[in-house]
């Protein structure tokens, strides 16, 4: 599924396919800015959205056998939540 195609689905229920692509980019970019202020984004149903940054670590090339330092980075994780798959605790 693409963000086109959740557009499509919500043009159904809204005015318009240009609104629905403009919900769509605005509820991406929200969930965006949050991660790279470091919150944590939690969709009821689906799952938690978490920025961590990775610490310094040594790696090599695997091309050449050099050995270089890997820069720490920004990464998301995501964790579905137990709705999401249908696995609710009291079941």
């Amino acid at each position: 599924m693409t963000k086109n195609d959740i557009a499509v689905a919500l043009s159904k229920i809204l005015s318009s396919k240009k609104e629905a692509d403009a919900v769509v980019n605005k509820v991406f970019e929200e969930i965006a800015n949050a991660l790279k202020n470091s919150e944590k984004v939690v969709i009821t149903g689906l799952g938690s959205f978490n920025a961590f940054e990775t610490k310094i670590k040594n790696g090599r090339n695997p091309k050449t056998g050099e050995k270089l330092v890997i820069a720490p980075m920004k990464k998301v994780r995501f964790k579905a939540s137990k709705d999401f798959f249908g696995l609710k605790e009291n079941e």
